[in-house]
């Protein structure tokens, strides 16, 4: 948090998919700020513990790395929990995304602005349909 701690709060917003979805909802509900979250993951700490251990890099099998159990237990802590005011929340989550689960999505952010889509995938490839109104939700327009 202290690489944003002098960003103003007036007119601050947040993007982030995936896991960036999951420091979004933390950073939004810390700093009382807008955010959007492209396909976000829910409870990435469950999700991810099943891999601590050596990883190979995806993008380049021979990139070893090791993910270790205190970045599990560094994800538990940035948990956002209830969120304190869901109408600063748009979320645009795809029914055809292969990694996440849709309706697990949807319940975590029940009472924000949702747009469901019927299909797309987890990277968002239609994400230039959706840019005006995300745009306009941040107030960019």
């Amino acid at each position: 948090m202290d690489g944003i701690a002098a960003w103003p709060r007036e007119g601050m917003g947040v993007i982030g998919s995936s896991l960036g979805g999951f420091y979004a909802t933390y950073i939004a509900n810390v700093r009382d700020c807008r955010a959007v979250l492209l396909n976000p993951a829910v409870d990435p700490a469950r999700d991810l513990a099943k891999y601590i251990g050596e990883q190979t890099s995806w993008h380049d099998p021979q990139e070893r790395f090791f993910f270790e159990p205190r970045f599990v237990d560094e994800l538990r802590a940035l948990d956002a929990g209830e969120l304190r005011h869901p109408e600063k929340y748009f979320a645009v989550i795809a029914k055809g995304d292969e990694l996440l689960d849709w309706r697990e999505m949807t319940a975590r952010y029940k009472g924000c602005r949702i747009k469901l889509l019927e299909g797309s995938d987890h990277a968002l490839t239609d994400f230039e349909l959706h840019i005006e109104e995300v745009f306009g939700f941040l107030g960019l327009t």
